[in-house]
């Protein structure tokens, strides 16, 4: 099996372990296989794909789209290392309001599957770090939100972050009023 699904702390948030095929060349990485992933129960119709480079003590996000164009997001780190960070928004989740964190580095290949109604954000750990997005909606600017990197107990670990103005602009989890109530992974917003 070249995808390892494995369940974390946050309703539907998937750690996807990913396994290279090595030979005296190098290695060869399948990202994602929708009947892989269909199988496990989880989207497979992404829409847009995008890739950042960020420096060190970057942080983005923390990042969603609101209803109707809230997507399920597949990331991945492709060179570097980052603090990658999801929070739940989804009212009715047992896990609304939690965080979870997960180093991404090109050394060990591994991608986070995001569900509906979670907030996305990282932190870069290396010198420089490339990461690649997948969404199953199209960006709709309209609809880009976000909630303050330091507003929902993150530790991050970084005195002096590197935060575009629209990050530091972005509200405190306790002034967000929620448009996410479905509790599944591959729940839709209500």
């Amino acid at each position: 099996m070249q995808f390892n699904f494995s369940d974390t702390k946050i309703e539907g948030l998937k750690l996807i372990t990913l396994k290279p095929l090595v030979d005296a060349r190098g290695w060869f990485l399948k990202t994602f296989h929708a009947s892989s992933f269909a199988a496990a129960g989880l989207s497979t119709d992404f829409l847009e794909s995008f890739v950042s480079l960020s420096h060190r003590d970057v942080i983005r996000g923390m990042h969603f789209q609101t209803p109707p164009h809230d997507h399920v997001k597949l990331v991945r780190c492709q060179t570097g290392s980052i603090l990658d960070v999801v929070l739940d928004l989804r009212t009715r989740s047992s896990t609304y309001g939690q965080h979870a964190a997960f180093t991404l580095d090109s050394a060990n290949p591994q991608c986070l599957y995001i569900p509906h109604g979670l907030a996305h954000g990282f932190l870069t750990l290396s010198k420089s770090a490339t990461v690649e997005y997948h969404t199953s909606t199209a960006h709709q600017p309209l609809h880009d939100a976000g909630i303050r990197w330091d507003s929902f107990g993150m530790e991050w670990g970084c005195a002096a972050p590197i935060l575009s103005a629209r990050d530091a602009a972005l509200p405190a989890l306790k002034q967000f009023i929620s448009p996410f109530t479905a509790s599944a992974g591959n729940g839709q917003s209500a």
